[in-house]
């Protein structure tokens, strides 16, 4: 580390940021006409829809806050998030996406911009920038890449393409699985060849410049695969969500779950933490409740899983049902995205003191990202093929008024989660001398690339450490550190299956396993799953309430204020 920096290396105590009640079976309140497994922004966006729709609904969160990804921690002062590094589509145009946080957060959740240049992508020594606007990001581009212009154009029209397709895809999720073959009629007719393409091939349609191909690929690191392995569908969602710029909540990204709690409160629900499922209850074919850990039994007609395929298949549902009903071939087709390493940092000086941006940095050693991942992947040694750059406190306007005098980064980076395999069975934060060892040198190898972009804060830094694939294990339960559900490549966006309904009776699925990865499509699985539970006699009004032009259900200027944050009792 560097100077007097502090890293931890022991158990640290739970941080303060805790949205929700812990669980206690004395404070069950059923019955539950849905019980959701996971509160990540799947399982709470679902159970808040749902609640708007008048049924009761209980969350249950394992760890100490709810949130998932979207939860943030605090630390010796210092305060970062886990995964809501920026969103797009939310600014002061209604989208669809900021209507849907207006409608689940009651109109509480607001959203600061980020400077113009949302990302910037170092290639070695190069620097490119991707600027908010469709104009502006096509002539910033074309200034850097002149006698591109149209190759940008007729990129974007790939990526608009994209979009025009996602409401078949969304209502293929919906409709009877016999719809199929006649979906695949019309998506063979109307659908351009290239969207069941790699990125990197249909960008290698448009152009050789491999430079201009890093560039426009250089947010690969948003859905974790590269351009070669990756689908062009994810690339062309997460390009066109940010097009337009990106946003950070206001007051922090646990403000997403704190101001979507009181919606499922007020329909007489409860968000629990501390809260495990052991396993699904069933009757014959029909879930009919959940077991926890403790033994305690809890019923509802209806089950949603948010944690994932893999946990809901093969640790929650009882093997007898999920091998009946097929799913353990179906589960061989997809795999686990990939898995990473992030320090968070803490310094004793504000953001604008120091100086830091309201953009992100993305930074790779060659425009080769192939060649560089897996150099990388098949040896830690090896140079790091990405260094993705956060920095929260300077994209919260609302940070210095609970942190004064103080400002946070965050770098993540790839990482196998073989590397850390070894340490899983031992006890959060007392791991040993070799595991903290293994995190020092990644961590001094991160703060070597945050020292040659901002050379102003070697010496500055107060407080270092660095999560690990086994971190993101513990606190989220995925086993293999995955931090975007399943990967997306080509093949992922055929698998019919992954979809709200299960084959198991009143079980449904929800987050970024459904539709994509990241905070907005986990988001939009929860308005699939809550409409396939309702039907569209009692979904579609719903639907229409959230879109409406005032995206919130309740009135503006109503006097109703943010919720305090709720304490663990």
């Amino acid at each position: 580390m560097s100077g007097s920096a502090r890293s931890q290396s022991t158990a640290p105590p739970p941080g303060r940021v805790r949205i929700g009640r812990r669980y206690r079976p004395s404070r069950l309140d059923g019955p539950y006409d849905v019980i959701v497994i996971g509160s990540g922004i799947g399982g709470l966006t679902s159970a808040s829809l749902l609640s708007a729709a008048g049924k009761k609904v209980l969350v249950l969160e394992q760890h100490y806050t709810a949130g998932g990804f979207t939860h943030a921690y605090e630390r010796q002062g210092y305060e970062w998030d886990v995964g809501v590094h920026y969103i797009g589509d939310v600014g002061d145009h209604l989208t669809m996406t900021r209507k849907l946080f207006d409608f689940i957060s009651g109109g509480r959740l607001k959203w600061a911009p980020m400077d113009p240049t949302y990302d910037r992508i170092f290639l070695a020594d190069q620097q490119y920038d991707l600027v908010a606007g469709r104009d502006e990001f096509v002539g910033e581009l074309s200034r850097q890449f002149p006698g591109e212009r149209e190759v940008i154009e007729k990129y974007l029209q790939r990526v608009m393409a994209v979009s025009k397709a996602m409401p078949v895809i969304t209502l293929e999720k919906l409709l009877p699985r016999w719809c199929a073959p006649l979906l695949n009629i019309y998506k063979k007719l109307r659908w351009p060849a290239y969207l069941h393409k790699t990125t990197y091939e249909v960008l290698r349609e448009l152009t050789d410049n491999e430079t201009l191909i890093a560039v426009l690929t250089g947010q690969w690191g948003d859905n974790g695969m590269t351009p070669k392995t990756g689908s062009f569908i994810i690339h062309a969602l997460i390009a066109k969500h940010y097009l337009y710029g990106g946003y950070y909540p206001v007051g922090g990204a646990s403000r997403i779950a704190e101001t979507i709690l009181p919606q499922i409160q007020n329909g007489g629900g409860e968000v629990f933490t501390y809260a495990s499922v052991e396993t699904l209850l069933l009757d014959g074919k029909r879930v009919i409740g959940v077991r926890m850990v403790d033994g305690c039994e809890i019923m509802a007609p209806t089950v949603i899983s948010n944690a994932g395929v893999f946990n809901t298949f093969e640790k929650l549902l009882p093997q007898s049902a999920c091998v009946a009903a097929g799913y353990p071939a179906r589960l061989q087709a997809v795999k686990p995205s990939m898995s990473h390493v992030c320090l968070y940092i803490g310094l004793q000086q504000t953001a604008a003191e120091l100086g830091l941006p309201k953009t992100n940095y993305w930074i790779y050693p060659s425009i080769d990202y192939e060649k560089d991942t897996a150099a990388f992947l098949d040896h830690q040694s090896a140079e790091i093929p990405l260094v993705y750059i956060s920095f929260p406190s300077a994209k919260d306007p609302a940070f210095t008024q609970r942190h004064p005098g103080r400002a946070t980064i965050e770098i993540v980076a790839p990482a196998k989660f073989s590397w850390f395999e070894s340490w899983q069975r031992e006890t959060w934060g007392k791991r040993g001398a070799d595991y903290e060892a293994l995190k020092q040198q990644f961590s001094e190898r991160l703060l070597e690339h945050l020292y040659r972009h901002l050379p102003q804060l070697r010496g500055q830094i107060d407080y270092c450490e660095l999560s690990t694939p086994l971190s993101t294990r513990y606190f989220c339960e995925y086993q293999h550190g995955e931090i975007y559900g399943l990967d997306h490549d080509p093949a992922r966006f055929r698998q019919s299956w992954l979809r709200p309904r299960t084959r198991i009776r009143g079980l449904y699925l929800t987050g970024q396993d459904i539709v994509s990865c990241g905070v907005a499509g986990a988001l939009f699985a929860g308005v699939l799953t809550s409409q396939s539970i309702l039907g569209w006699r009692r979904g579609f009004p719903l639907l229409k309430r959230i879109f409406r032009s005032e995206g919130s259900p309740h009135p503006r200027g109503s006097g109703a204020k943010p919720p305090e944050r709720h304490t663990v009792v």
